[in-house]
């Protein structure tokens, strides 16, 4: 079986596929904000390949080919935001104003931590682009001589994680304009964050898909000011 699984080239598409679909009906059925379908999936794939000792090598031959989709998929964000272009320009300072902060808090929390657990200065410049979209954040993590999986690892946990609290958080705090709730999404939370701004309305949605790219081009900057800082 084990070999069978190895040899074949679509097993790990296949695999993410019906994990991911698993995921979509736990969370259908039980509406809990913790069963993420990624955060499913995830843990679906990691049995799987543990109970039948597959190497991740073999399960990447296959599974990649849905990461080809991830850059598509990304700019495909523009049309809500295209949607809501009015919507944008009439608030385009407060925008401007709550990305950069958003981008500047993440950029500044971890350089905070990392000074606080004494981390190297790769381990910081892995972390630096938690935040951002994974085809960006790869990038950057490699020019600036971090680990690109551990990269991976942290910005898919750093979506999972908003994506599960986002709505816990907004209530906690009152916040309850929509273009705050989807800046505050996609700058924080990238993709993953704004499949679940699209889920509060159109224009989280359509603002979250603004923060992403916003946030990415301003961490793109901004990470190669801070990694110069540790």
């Amino acid at each position: 079986m084990k070999n069978y699984l190895a040899d074949s080239v679509f097993f790990g598409a296949v695999l993410s596929l019906i994990a991911y679909e698993a995921g979509l009906l736990m969370k259908k059925k039980f509406k809990l904000a913790i069963l993420n379908p990624l955060l499913i999936a995830t843990v679906c794939v990691m049995v799987v390949l543990l109970l039948f000792k597959v190497e991740y090598q073999h399960y990447n031959e296959g599974a990649k080919y849905i990461s080809y989709l991830l850059t598509p998929a990304t700019v495909c964000l523009a049309v809500p935001l295209y949607q809501q272009l009015e919507l944008l320009k009439k608030n385009l300072k407060a925008v401007a104003g709550g990305i950069t902060a958003g981008v500047l808090a993440s950029l500044i929390s971890v350089l905070l931590l990392a000074k606080l657990f004494s981390l190297s200065h790769e381990q910081y410049v892995t972390l630096l682009p938690k935040s951002i979209t994974t085809a960006i954040g790869m990038g950057i993590s490699e020019e600036l001589g971090g680990i690109q999986t551990i990269t991976v690892a942290v910005i898919i946990v750093t979506g999972i994680l908003g994506n599960v609290i986002a709505e816990f958080v907004c209530k906690f705090f009152r916040i309850e304009e929509p273009i705050a709730k989807g800046l505050a999404l996609g700058t924080a939370s990238h993709a993953i964050g704004t499949a679940k701004a699209m889920e509060l309305g159109k224009i989280e949605g359509a603002m979250s898909s603004l923060a992403i790219a916003v946030a990415g081009l301003l961490t793109v900057i901004g990470a190669s000011v801070f990694a110069n800082l540790m």
